[in-house]
């Protein structure tokens, strides 16, 4: 009889070791799986709702990239995606490694050698998705992922346009890094701009004379401005417009913004040799300032920095 009470508590602590191995087994693959879940950003196949609407599907993360618009290739950059972007523009200047890229076209994108580059995915613009409807569907037929990212109007959209195409390359952790650095940063800029005691008028001017246009209410420019604290005196039009020289030099502002000095030369001295415009605050007291294009119009992570740049043109005294 002990034989046998020895024998079942053997076979007792055997399964009971046993079971305990299965356990911690089980509790070490649960871990295991847990980690991978925490470090995978974006379980695939995922599905992305573009600009236009459209449903995307993509099966795997995208290894190669061809980006049709400047703005959208700033953005992939800023996720880290630069050596899964193969194609680009021919208007990309940022960053320098976009120099090393496959050029794909401008204003006309060329198909053939985009299909030939066999990227995973296509990231188009909603500015121009519908005037190239049939060359993207050109792409789609030949089994390429084409992404249509917002043509974005204000900041909002801005991080939009990140998130969608974070969610995309299966790193949406990144993106809203980026979108929460942005928002702090431009926080920075508003609480600053706050304490500003006196509005300046402000005119900007996106191409040079005589041909001289301005963005009004509901613009990214508008917005910047009233980020900073400065007031855009052409905000009662709507829209990009063709400035009355007149109506603008009767409105005198203080401040002259000029974003055409990369094929202009000498944008400054243009706008103070006008005839007519001697009298204007922004003239007589040479607060006439060029600032980058790119930074102020592309819709990108650094648009933050193009507001920076706008304070620090408008109110040099304050951000330094």
């Amino acid at each position: 009889m002990k034989k046998l009470y020895s024998l079942l508590l053997v076979v007792l602590l055997t399964m009971g070791a046993i079971a305990g191995c299965a356990e911690k087994k089980d509790q070490v693959n649960e871990e295991n799986k847990a980690g991978v879940d925490k470090n995978t950003e974006v379980s695939y196949p995922v599905t992305v709702k573009d600009a236009i609407g459209n449903k995307v599907v993509l099966d795997k993360k995208p290894e190669k990239i061809v980006s049709l618009m400047p703005s959208n290739t700033e953005i992939a950059y800023s996720l880290g995606l630069g050596k899964e972007v193969i194609g680009v523009s021919d208007f990309d200047n940022y960053p320098e490694d976009v120099t090393k890229k496959e050029k794909i076209g401008g204003q006309e994108i060329n198909l053939e050698k985009i299909i030939s580059l066999k990227p995973n995915l296509v990231l188009a613009h909603a500015s121009s998705a519908h005037n190239s409807e049939a060359g993207l569907q050109q792409l789609k037929d030949a089994g390429i992922i084409v992404l249509v990212v917002n043509d974005a109007q204000n900041f909002d959209q801005v991080y939009d346009s990140i998130a969608m195409i974070g969610k995309a390359a299966g790193v949406s952790k990144k993106a809203t890094e980026i979108i929460t650095g942005m928002k702090d940063k431009l926080a920075e800029i508003k609480a600053k701009a706050a304490e500003i005691k006196e509005k300046k008028k402000v005119l900007v001017e996106v191409s040079p004379a005589p041909e001289i246009y301005t963005p009004g209410k509901n613009t990214f420019m508008d917005e910047m401005l009233s980020f900073i604290n400065a007031e855009n005196i052409a905000k009662d039009q709507e829209g990009w417009i063709k400035i009355d020289q007149e109506a603008m030099i009767k409105r005198n502002p203080d401040v002259i913004i000029t974003t055409y000095g990369y094929y202009v030369k000498n944008p400054v001295e243009q706008v103070v040799s006008r005839k007519g415009w001697e009298t204007v605050n922004a003239v007589k007291n040479k607060q006439v300032i060029d600032v980058d294009s790119d930074r102020v119009t592309r819709s990108g992570p650094r648009i933050v920095e193009g507001v920076e740049d706008l304070a620090k043109a408008v109110y040099p005294e304050i951000f330094k």
